[in-house]
């Protein structure tokens, strides 16, 4: 342990005096220092430089050197060109991301189909236009820049769906600075598109923003793919990578869209019983049944770890199915109403008094036609008071499957006063 340690009391100094110098590179850049004047600096100071010191720096820039969001973002096209070949490669066992459908996966596909659009076809255009503004050229480009619209969707993807999952662990600087140069390259597109709809001869000055739209488009690129994904990769655990490869399709997808649903590697279940491995994708699921598992959309429990749970709520349940016939209670330690298995396979109605059966079938009668989806009862019984609740259970085309009761003594809940804050 003792080297471990020695190696951390070295560590944090020297990752502190490499900030200290990114910084003041930095700061440089902002006084007005040329990229060539600071680049051979930030080679011999500081070489190799990792995401997270990156984006440290600019988090540093804003919030202890007072330097506005703007200035960060138009320092972020410079430092680009002078950290390019240097940031360190992540190297990773396994790459869920380099899967169809990981969003990452997505979001470089994407990137290659818009490289495609402005370094070939927008590029290739611009040249043209630049030697012959005819009107063809000009539908060409706006054409391409119709197509290139697109790319909102990409960004919108990475501004609400990636951003917030990185401002939950506190990464906010290289968030504001990407989205906002996110819309500065957005407004220019929109502006050269209007300029050529209305051209009025001024060549020059519209090569030069197309130019520019190809420049800054190539830019964000590289930093998505160098800072951005290297830095998210680091951060998102896979389950909030599958909420936004599962949300990514309401914003939908720029010039390509994933092949594929990405279907993350789980780790195989063991049956209870037997001892034999499970497989967890959608081809074992036949194989899970038959091993005693039980499927949800949101998870699979084995029959022992199911029956075990459903008897360890405070709470009493019984189910009916759509033809009235008991076909499920939980057994907890404390019931409150006792039920025998010999309740199973009969009508409700018979398991009740006649004098109350009316009521019962007037309860079922308004869950079957949908004038209600729940009722409920209180009763006080000795030291307990019994709250019982009944739900009509419905599938998803709102088909009655039959009715749950559910059953707690709330006397306990009714007793609480004031608050609790420390486990007992």
């Amino acid at each position: 342990m003792s080297e471990l340690i020695n190696n951390r009391e070295y560590l944090v100094p020297e990752q502190g005096r490499r900030q200290e110098m990114l910084k003041e590179i930095m700061k440089d850049l902002h006084a007005g220092k040329s990229v060539d004047e600071v680049k051979a600096r930030f080679q011999e100071a500081v070489g190799d430089v990792t995401v997270e010191e990156i984006s440290a720096m600019e988090h540093a820039l804003m919030e202890e050197e007072g330097i506005p969001v703007s200035e960060v973002q138009r320092l972020c096209s410079v430092h680009t060109a002078i950290f390019k070949g240097s940031i360190e490669e992540i190297h990773r066992s396994s790459k869920p991301e380099d899967q169809p459908g990981h969003p990452v996966h997505t979001f470089k596909l994407e990137n290659r189909e818009i490289e495609r659009l402005v370094n070939f076809k927008l590029q290739l255009h611009s040249d043209k236009f630049r030697v012959e503004d005819s009107t063809e050229m000009i539908y060409k480009l706006l054409d391409d820049l119709n197509l290139l619209l697109d790319i909102d969707k990409h960004y919108s993807r990475k501004e609400n769906l990636l951003f917030p999952y990185l401002e939950k662990y506190g990464i906010y600087g290289p968030t504001k600075v990407m989205w906002g140069v996110d819309d500065g390259i957005r407004a220019m597109i929109k502006e050269v598109k209007g300029k050529l709809m209305n051209y009025d001869g001024d060549k020059e000055t519209l090569s030069i923003d197309l130019a520019r739209i190809i420049s800054e488009v190539n830019e964000m690129i590289f930093k998505e793919e160098n800072i951005l994904i290297p830095m998210a990769l680091g951060k998102l655990t896979e389950d909030e990578w599958v909420k936004i490869a599962e949300e990514s399709e309401l914003i939908g997808f720029c010039l390509a869209t994933p092949e594929s649903k990405w279907i993350p590697e789980r780790v195989p279940m063991v049956g209870v019983e037997s001892g034999e491995v499970v497989e967890s994708d959608e081809q074992g699921d036949a194989k899970q049944m038959r091993q005693g598992f039980v499927k949800f959309d949101t998870g699979i429990l084995s029959m022992k770890q199911l029956e075990a749970v459903m008897n360890h709520l405070p709470i009493d349940l019984t189910f009916i199915d759509e033809h009235d016939v008991v076909r499920y209670f939980s057994h907890g330690k404390e019931r409150i109403f006792a039920r025998t298995k010999a309740v199973i396979g009969r009508t409700v109605q018979n398991c009740h008094p006649p004098q109350s059966v009316h009521i019962v079938n007037e309860l079922l009668a308004d869950f079957k036609s949908g004038k209600k989806d729940s009722e409920d009862f209180w009763i006080a019984m000795g030291d307990k008071f019994i709250y019982i609740r009944y739900f009509a259970i419905r599938d998803a085309e709102a088909q009655y499957m039959g009715t749950l009761e559910f059953t707690q003594n709330i006397a306990p809940i009714r007793a609480l006063e004031g608050q609790k804050r420390i486990m007992s």
